[in-house]
């Protein structure tokens, strides 16, 4: 056992307690603390990674009161009890009000709560299975992926989306239908999904997406167009 966090501070740890007169239990117990707690953070860092995040926005940077979405509602999202109930959540609304990264903020969140996530765009996931198709290895990339406790597909209806982008999509919701969350940000509702998906796809990946869901809509003026307008978008130049 390497155990690189307790050696990291086992001479502090030792100091202190030959100067306090430390038990020897109370030392073991505190290098042993270092040490999990280490493997832990690093363990979070990797998931994070691993997700594929698109800015690293969180709830640090984020403004519950001007979002529309309704405070009880984002109050009780952030408790992730939904993530172990394996329901999914759907936000849309349009461009700008805050989909993509309130579910950022929420995937950050889970990373902190020891759970795994997975972050795709519908373009980047139809790239991913076209990838499998080619191999052979479809079935495994999507068992892949459904390990992950939270699965989220960002920006949906920004394009149309082809044959390959509802079969994509339509996988990953079956494989994880009842089993795992996934989380979904669009500029249209799900009731809309047939407008730029092959309507058979999309009405049954919507019956199971919809099925075990919270759906929130939000509205009003883009965020960032209000920021460009204000000034707020860039450094002033000098």
């Amino acid at each position: 056992m390497r155990m690189p966090y307790l050696r990291k501070a086992a001479p502090d740890v030792l100091a202190t307690a030959k100067a306090q007169r430390w038990d020897p239990a109370e030392v073991l117990r505190v290098l042993l603390n270092e040490e999990i707690t280490g493997r832990s953070a690093a363990s979070r860092r990797n998931r994070r990674k691993s997700a594929g995040f698109p800015s690293g926005k969180t709830f640090c940077t984020w403004s519950e009161e001007e979002s529309s979405i309704p405070a009880p509602t984002q109050s009780s999202l952030k408790t992730l009890e939904f993530i172990g109930r394996a329901e999914n959540l759907v936000i849309a609304g349009p461009s700008g009000t805050g989909k993509s990264h309130y579910v950022e903020a929420l995937s950050h969140a889970a990373i902190e709560a020891d759970l795994r996530v997975a972050w795709f765009t519908l373009e980047t996931l139809t790239q991913t299975m076209a990838r499998a198709k080619v191999d052979g290895s479809t079935a495994r990339t999507v068992a892949r992926i459904c390990r992950s406790d939270l699965i989220v597909v960002d920006d949906i209806g920004l394009l149309p989306a082809g044959q390959d982008a509802a079969e994509a999509f339509y996988r990953i919701v079956d494989a994880a239908y009842e089993r795992r969350s996934i989380a979904v940000t669009s500029n249209i509702h799900p009731s809309g999904f047939d407008t730029i998906m092959p309507k058979t796809l999309a009405t049954a990946t919507v019956d199971r997406l919809l099925h075990h869901a919270h759906l929130v809509q939000t509205n009003g003026d883009s965020h960032r167009l209000a920021e460009a307008l204000s000034g707020r978008g860039v450094v002033p130049l000098t």
